[in-house]
């Protein structure tokens, strides 16, 4: 007897085999190809030239200033985002729906609003200009600015990867440390963080992500001052518009490098985070 064909598998199969392509033709067209072509735009006269544009002066500073505010953000960022995790997973009070709205609005306001706002709030326009002007404090096209604006865009990351597993975890474990003796920042230490660390890394390592290429926010608040208040992103641009083609795409160079060390940072966490969450489970914790 011959045996009947599953035309369901083969259906199912075939299916399998178009979306996946799909998905690998949509990637290479929308991701690789235009990465390779900055690749290709700022090698093409080959590396000397590439590495004298990469090392322009102000190219330099630009990547120095990137650095900088997306340091200052990060940690700003990772001390906020615990914070107000904390505070939701672990308090019941009024207004917490509230708090979840504010903390997910920078996913909905444009950058450039994001910018606007603070202008008009320390520009000379701005409510507290006159107080910062008595105590000589400059926010707008200025450094402080540019961190508060990358701050505002980039709030979310942290607190959205933390808010989920504080949740799952639930307050048993903490509640029984505090019982036998346990101080609140020996209690953090202790039950909490073990459980959340992998999720504060992730959520750095994306709030890092973000930060370094950040533009339009940073673009209103800035000034646009080269050599003061450009950073790598709006160096670039300056570049571009200015048919400097080379120094461009070899500036853009160093942001793919930095976005791919990045995303393999992100790929290993994901899989030790993984690795370690299956050890937890097999011995019971």
């Amino acid at each position: 007897m011959t045996e009947r064909r599953d035309f369901r598998n083969d259906k199912n199969r075939l299916w399998r085999i178009v979306l996946i392509a799909l998905s690998f033709l949509f990637i290479v067209a929308m991701l690789v190809l235009p990465l390779a072509q900055v690749l290709h735009g700022a090698l093409e006269r080959g590396f000397p030239p590439f590495l004298k544009a990469v090392s322009d002066p102000y190219a330099v500073i630009a990547l120095k200033l990137t650095l900088l505010i997306t340091a200052m953000t990060v940690v700003l960022n990772t001390f906020f985002g615990i914070s107000a995790a904390w505070a939701i997973t672990r308090f019941e009070f009024r207004g917490k729906g509230f708090l979840i709205t504010l903390i997910d609005l920078p996913f909905a306001v444009s950058p450039v609003i994001a910018g606007l706002v603070f202008i008009m709030t320390f520009g000379r326009l701005g409510w507290a200009y006159p107080f910062l002007q008595d105590w000589g404090i400059r926010i707008v096209f200025a450094i402080p600015g540019m961190v508060l604006a990358t701050i505002f865009v980039t709030f979310p990351f942290v607190g959205r990867e933390l808010i989920p597993v504080l949740t799952a975890r639930g307050t048993d474990e903490e509640e029984a440390a505090i019982l036998m003796g346990a101080g609140f920042f020996r209690t953090f230490w202790k039950v909490t963080f073990p459980h959340m660390r992998w999720a504060l890394l992730y959520g750095v390592i994306l709030c890092t992500a973000r930060a370094m290429g950040e533009f339009g926010a940073v673009s209103v608040v800035s000034g646009h001052l080269r050599g003061k208040t450009n950073t790598l992103p709006l160096h670039i641009e300056i570049l571009f518009k200015e048919y400097h083609t080379l120094q461009s795409f070899g500036a853009a160079t160093i942001l793919v490098c930095a976005a791919i060390l990045i995303l393999i940072a992100r790929n290993v966490v994901e899989s030790v985070s993984k690795k370690d969450d299956f050890h937890r489970a097999r011995q019971g914790v």
